[in-house]
């Protein structure tokens, strides 16, 4: 019995690799990145400096790494997974576990150090700017409009652009981090952020209804408009 609870301690125990950008993100979000030094790193991290080498070839790369597993790369990551899939029929239900997802995430102090260091840095290294914003943003932003853009086509839900549905989805939620975790001397409890979510998202979504929501909205709406249907892009 204590083989099998020695052999599960040491498969959910971190790599040297994890253990590395867990205190690379750390010491960058601490000392910037600048101010961090390869030799501080593998004290931390407990192995030789030459070590390091055999994981990354210095600390641009291990930046590269920290921005390609946070932030957009991290949400863009779990609309890839079987759980997101399946409620690809399902417009409220994907909008909402997306949200509360966020929210996981904003709580997350490994996302505080990353935001801290990412605005601090993505002006100092050369390619990260460019690899964050065009790459990371761009594979979401992407994904997301295909979501949506299956919905319309599914009838569940009224756009005549898939990939501004996307944004202003996604334009929503970033207000309510600014408010609730940017801005305040201190993050808001969950329960008044997941109240915040619930709301916009009530809002939202009766502005993408299929069936335009009230008798009102239905007068409002512009002749033509594409109701069940996603215009290309």
């Amino acid at each position: 019995m204590a083989v099998h609870t020695s052999s599960a301690a040491e498969a959910a125990a971190p790599t040297t690799r994890e253990r590395i950008l867990s205190e690379a993100l750390n010491l960058f979000a601490h000392s910037g990145y600048g101010g961090a030094s390869m030799r501080e790193l593998a004290r931390r991290v407990g192995i030789r400096e030459s070590s390091l080498y055999n994981h990354f070839s210095g600390k641009a790369a291990i930046l590269e790494a920290i921005v390609a597993e946070h932030g957009p790369a991290s949400s863009a990551s779990r609309l890839e997974e079987p759980r997101y899939k399946q409620l690809a029929r399902q417009p409220a239900a994907f909008c909402r576990q997306f949200a509360l997802d966020l929210v996981e995430q904003w709580s997350d102090p490994r996302e505080h150090q990353f935001q801290k260091v990412i605005t601090a840095e993505r002006n100092r290294v050369p390619g990260i700017r460019a690899k964050f914003a065009d790459h990371f943003y761009a594979r979401e932003q992407s994904m997301m409009t295909d979501y949506f853009r299956g919905f319309a086509l599914a009838g569940l839900v009224s756009t005549p652009d898939p990939r501004e549905t996307a944004r202003l989805f996604a334009a929503g939620l970033i207000y309510i981090r600014l408010e609730h975790y940017v801005m305040g001397a201190a993050p808001s409890p969950r329960s008044k952020v997941v109240e915040a979510i619930d709301r916009y998202l009530a809002f939202f979504l009766s502005l993408i209804a299929a069936d335009g929501g009230t008798s009102d909205n239905k007068k409002r709406n512009p002749k033509g408009e594409t109701r069940g249907k996603a215009a290309p892009d």
